[in-house]
């Protein structure tokens, strides 16, 4: 099977129930992206699933020079972010999309699905 990253994107700036409107809804999202994750353990399609402090947190990392340059902020100046992501392992990407379909309802954002290059998972 492949592993794919499916990418939740998210608004750059937040308000104090994130991307949600409410307290209310913003448990809701967790509490279905809660079940979305156990959904993938019993039928053996996770890897591993994480949320992400704001962009305004990031740290940028050029080593390419003699002296690495280290910078605050995200490396780019967006509208939308990574808000979190889930690797998974499907048979195929019309698998990848259909587990994205779910966790998009389960989160309330839009993903991106990505194959990772030549990995493939043991089972």
């Amino acid at each position: 099977m492949t592993q794919y990253l499916l990418a939740v994107h998210g608004p750059a700036e937040m308000g104090e129930f994130g991307d949600y409107g409410s307290r209310e809804a913003m448990e809701a999202a967790f509490a279905a992206t809660d079940a979305f994750n156990d959904e993938l353990r019993a039928e053996g399609s996770w890897v591993f699933a994480g949320g992400l402090q704001p962009a305004s947190t990031a740290t940028v990392v050029d080593g390419q020079g003699a002296s690495p340059v280290v910078t605050d902020g995200p490396y780019l100046e967006t509208k939308e972010v990574l808000a979190g992501f889930w690797i998974v392992k499907a048979p195929d990407l019309d698998a990848a999309l259909a587990l994205a379909a779910r966790g998009s309802k389960a989160c309330g954002g839009k993903i991106e699905v990505r194959p990772f290059d030549g990995l493939e998972s043991d089972g």
